[in-house]
């Protein structure tokens, strides 16, 4: 397996049993035997802006695009940031295309492009990441945690963050309301 669930969407089913990840969206960025990666694309940290984080490393950005929300990608190396990116910003070496118009950049030369208003067109950025080690995520998917959704650059890119877990469901073609929680065995 290499690679079989980059790109993807997974998406928290109602009672995962862990509330970090309570009706989450992820964009999956890497899975192999070894690990997986992705990035939580629907839960704002509280009182982060885009502004913060780049007034943090020296760089300024216009008042509208600074109120953006920062992201909280995961419980993973919260310090560090992850910019998921349209297809015209790309960084020789550090720049990942994980899906058609979705590519992610964790170097500080896509925040100095973000600055400059340059590059990228769309973008969403997150501190933090998810990750899975050697079969984990394999147990969640058996135990029915997650759906597993194509990727959507409408649902990656917006600002209704609150919208992206039932619009991802809605991708599946079915209301969020039907979901149920885990069910007891007999």
């Amino acid at each position: 397996m290499s690679d079989q669930l980059a790109g993807k969407l997974l998406v928290a089913m109602p009672g995962i049993g862990d509330p970090r990840f309570d009706r989450s969206v992820i964009v999956m960025c890497a899975h192999d035997d070894k690990h997986a990666m992705g990035v939580v694309i629907n839960k704002p940290k509280d009182k982060v802006t885009l502004s913060d984080v780049l007034g943090h490393l020296g760089l300024e950005v216009g008042d509208t695009l600074g109120a953006r929300n920062v992201l909280d990608g995961g419980p993973v190396r919260r310090d560090r940031g992850f910019v998921l990116h349209s297809d015209d910003f790309a960084t020789s070496g550090a720049t990942q295309r994980i899906a058609p118009g979705i590519s992610i950049t964790s170097t500080r030369d896509v925040l100095e492009a973000v600055a400059k208003s340059t590059a990228p067109q769309r973008f969403v950025l997150a501190l933090g990441y998810s990750g899975w080690g050697a079969g984990q995520l394999e147990e969640e998917l058996k135990r029915n945690a997650w759906l597993v959704v194509d990727a959507d650059q409408a649902i990656v890119y917006g600002e209704a963050h609150d919208n992206k877990w039932a619009a991802a469901i809605r991708l599946l073609g079915f209301d969020p309301s039907q979901l149920v929680g885990p069910m007891g065995h007999a």
